[in-house]
């Protein structure tokens, strides 16, 4: 049987230092933009699973046992952080006078420290998606790269032979093609990774900001209901007593 001359063997073995060095660049941004695809999609899956202990939190009869069913949903839960932060502030913002953030109103010292949580869990999350999008951008280019590189010497070594047959012209220019199809193996999954994460991210970071705002809500103005008429309705209550 007669034994293939071209495939990726073939242009590795028939390519000099910068074909080389394309192939190397274009495996190491695959193996990163993969390695960034998965540990995303572990850390969404870890989100949403976190996500679902918000009912648990607010049934919990205490700030402190809440926060601690929002911990065993998920060490690095966001939703267990910004509760943890905003429970500490709720005991420390007012705990030293000196300084100058303590100079805010009490609310907006919550209000502030939320912020904060959020910022930084949005910069956590938004960690290597630009990585995955300069991956989408570029590995056609670095693809095609190494196609025009490997065209130009497969042209060239043909019109020093002289043999300019199309069996000697097809293999070694569709043999550098290669190079454009790694490129596009590469960028598409990067491209389809972004999106999908760009998305998961809105629609998580809306729901942190929905939950610091309800805890903004519950530390700042939140107050327990009283079963008692006279506390719910204390204008009724007082008419029904000079009634009677």
């Amino acid at each position: 049987m007669q034994e293939n001359s071209f495939g990726f063997a073939h242009l590795w073995a028939s390519g000099d230092s910068i074909s080389h060095a394309v192939a190397v660049i274009l495996a190491l941004m695959s193996i990163i933009s993969w390695y960034l695809i998965l540990a995303k999609a572990v850390d969404w899956w870890n989100m949403r699973r976190a996500a679902k202990a918000l009912g648990a939190f607010w049934s919990a009869s205490s700030v402190g046992d809440g926060i601690a069913l929002l911990n065993q949903a998920g060490a690095d839960s966001p939703y267990a952080q910004l509760a943890t932060q905003a429970n500490g502030c709720n005991n420390d913002c007012e705990a030293a006078p000196g300084r100058l953030a303590s100079r805010f109103d009490p609310a907006e010292q919550m209000e502030r420290a939320l912020r904060q949580q959020l910022s930084t869990t949005q910069a956590g999350m938004e960690n290597g998606l630009t990585l995955l999008a300069t991956t989408g951008a570029t590995a056609p280019f670095v693809g095609l790269l190494g196609t025009v590189w490997g065209i130009y010497h497969a042209l060239l070594a043909i019109g020093l032979s002289g043999q300019a047959a199309l069996e000697k012209v097809a293999g070694p220019v569709g043999e550098a093609l290669i190079m454009t199809a790694a490129g596009l193996a590469v960028a598409l999954p990067a491209v389809f990774a972004y999106n999908a994460f760009t998305r998961a991210n809105r629609v998580i970071l809306a729901d942190l900001d929905a939950f610091a705002h309800d805890l903004h809500a519950f530390f700042t103005v939140g107050k327990p209901f009283v079963a008692n008429s006279a506390q719910i309705h204390p204008m009724r209550a007082r008419v029904a007593t000079e009634a009677a």
